[in-house]
Order: C-alpha cells, then sequence, then structure tokens
C-alpha cells in the first residue's frame, strides 16, 4: 500500500492518520478547513481536534479532493455518517476504480435508512464494485487511538479478501484488528449503540443510578439484536466487539459525545442548547430518527430508541419516558 487517502480531518480522521502514518504509509487527509490543513502541513498538529497529538511526518493534508485521491490505493472515509453520500458523491469523479474504500462512520441515514457500507455501495456503484468496499469499527475512541492506548476493532467487508487487506493495512502493537464476515451486523451495532449511549447519559445525568443503566446496556442490546435478526445479521455479532464492547465503551466513557449529549439533558439542558456548543458531532442524535423510522417501518418494538427520540425530538421530559419504561406491560426476558 503506497498511498492511503483519509477523507475528512475530523476526531477519528485524525485518529487515523495517527495509526497510519505510524506505519510509514505515505498519508493524505481532506479537510474543508484550510486552517486544518495549514496546521496538519506546517506545525503536524490538527488545530481544531485532538490539538495534542503530534501527527506523524509521513501525513499530509489538502483541501482538494482530486490531490488527496491522486495515485491513492485505499480511501478511508472518515465523515459522519449524515454527511457520508455528499461526500461521496463529490470523491467520485476523481476515483479511478481499484481502489479499497473504507468506511469508519457510524449511524444510519435517514429516509434511505442505509448504513454506511450501503451508502458508498449505492453511490460508487459504477465506479467502484461493491467487493472493495468495507468498513472498521468497534470500540475505539479516537482520544485514546490517537494516543497509542491499546485498541481493538473489526474489519468487516463484501469480500472476505478485502477485509483482510483492510485488517492488515490498519494492525499495529497497539491497534488490533478482528475480521468479521457479517458486515450489516457490525454496522447496526455502531450505530444503536451511540443511541444507547444518550439514553446512558441521560441515567447518569439525572442520577438514575447503576442498576437502571445496567439494564439500559441490556435491553439496548436486545434492541440491536432485534434489528440484526430483521435485516439477516449473526446474533453472535452483537456479543462481540462491534455489538456490547462498543456500547460498553460509549455507554461509561467520559470521551463519549453521545453519552455527553444523554448526560446534559439529563442536567436539564435543551439538545439545540448542548449541541450548539458543540464542535463534535454526536451520531446518536440523527441516528436515534432513522432507526426510529426503520422500527415503525418494519414494526419491530424497539422501546428505548423511541424513548431517547422522545426526548430529543418531542422534548418529552426524561422522567416521563422513564416513567413509561418501567410501566410497560409485563414480558418475558427474550435473547431477541
Amino acid at each position: 500500500m503506497n498511498k492511503i487517502s483519509i477523507i475528512g480531518a475530523g476526531s477519528f480522521g485524525t485518529a487515523m492518520s495517527v495509526v497510519l502514518g505510524g506505519k510509514k504509509y505515505s498519508v493524505s487527509i481532506w479537510a474543508r478547513e484550510k486552517n486544518v490543513v495549514e496546521g496538519i502541513n506546517n506545525k503536524k498538529f490538527n488545530p481544531f481536534y485532538l490539538t495534542d497529538t503530534k501527527l506523524p511526518d509521513s501525513i499530509e493534508a489538502t483541501h482538494s479532493l482530486e490531490e488527496a485521491l491522486k495515485d491513492s490505493e485505499m480511501v478511508v472515509f472518515a465523515t459522519p455518517s449524515h454527511a457520508l453520500r455528499e461526500v461521496a458523491e463529490n470523491v467520485k469523479p476523481f476515483l479511478k476504480g481499484n481502489e479499497i474504500v473504507v468506511s469508519v462512520a457510524k449511524g444510519i441515514e435517514k429516509d434511505s435508512l442505509m448504513a454506511p457500507s450501503q451508502i458508498l455501495v449505492d453511490v460508487l456503484n459504477e465506479t467502484v464494485l461493491e467487493d472493495q468496499i468495507g468498513v472498521l469499527t468497534g470500540p475505539s475512541h479516537a482520544e485514546e487511538v490517537a494516543l497509542l492506548k491499546p485498541t481493538t476493532v473489526v474489519a468487516a467487508a463484501y469480500s472476505t479478501r478485502v477485509a483482510r487487506i483492510i485488517q492488515e493495512t490498519f494492525m499495529t502493537s497497539r491497534f488490533r484488528v478482528y475480521l468479521n464476515n457479517d458486515i450489516i451486523g457490525v454496522e447496526i451495532g455502531g450505530a444503536v449503540k451511540n443511541i444507547m449511549a444518550i439514553a446512558a447519559g441521560i441515567v447518569d445525568g439525572a442520577e438514575l443510578g447503576d442498576n437502571a443503566k445496567a439494564a439500559l446496556m441490556t435491553r439496548g442490546l436486545h434492541e440491536m439484536k432485534r434489528m440484526g435478526a430483521v435485516l439477516g445479521a449473526s446474533m453472535d455479532t452483537f456479543a462481540g466487539l462491534t455489538g456490547m464492547g462498543d456500547m460498553i465503551v460509549t455507554c461509561t466513557s467520559q470521551h463519549s459525545r453521545n453519552r455527553f449529549v444523554g448526560y446534559n439533558i439529563g442536567q436539564g439542558k435543551s439538545l439545540s442548547e448542548i449541541t450548539s456548543g458543540m464542535n463534535m458531532v454526536a451520531e446518536g442524535v440523527k441516528t436515534a430518527e432513522s432507526v426510529c423510522q426503520w422500527a415503525k417501518k418494519n414494526n419491530v418494538e424497539m422501546p428505548i430508541t423511541h424513548a431517547v427520540y422522545k426526548v430529543l425530538f418531542e422534548n418529552i421530559p426524561p422522567s416521563d419516558v422513564v416513567e413509561d419504561l418501567m410501566t410497560r406491560n409485563p414480558k418475558e426476558e427474550k435473547m431477541i
């Protein structure tokens, strides 16, 4: 692999550049903002994200997609899932067609209800084969990845060969990559856990206790599995890194943007008040809307997802939705 392009210089795109640049790959990272490009090229620091992280010398930044993609052998999309379609459309004219394409986004697109890899297949189908597209996902806060703290993730793709290429490209002694052939399952896990992290933050912010949080995470896993069962995912996936693993880190970590949003809602702040002060995207906000739409369309019971949606978009007080969740009709505990 001679050159790798990273599309997006946010926190995770920057962290990926640290991993890949540390392996001496030639990395070109695309950013919209000229001051980000100048900061990376002139000082080897991203002035907006992970500002304390020194970037490897092999990383160069540009605000030209054509320049970023020239002679690239792998393209890593590190943009929020709701912006992925637009960015992929802009990238498409500069692809040769032989690149490995990797998404590190986590979410479900509104209206189309597509996962990130499906968006890329949909947009790039005339240029890049489906078998060239994969994802890298798992419990991996950018802040810790960039500091080279031990992190374990999953590579999945429509082709096992491509999944192995992704694995080999990203694997280091501090960034371990496992293979998984269930691409839709790992993407469902990555999307739904962000919704549950908002809910976990609400539990913490409202001081509802550890018992409530344990119940939330466990029942949240059930909602992941229900969605996965309808979409043909393997149930084993949700017991792994991209299911329960990602759920644990996102629901409990100080680095979690989604938990941060939920915590502040639990403290009584409004969504607009919280997000106006954030320079990073909490994917779970838009994903809650998309997954709620999907659940209604497919008649799948996802009560925690619906509760988060009500708090975020219908301004229902958290205390009311907790009451609703706790007083539903008695049920059996089922695995799905």
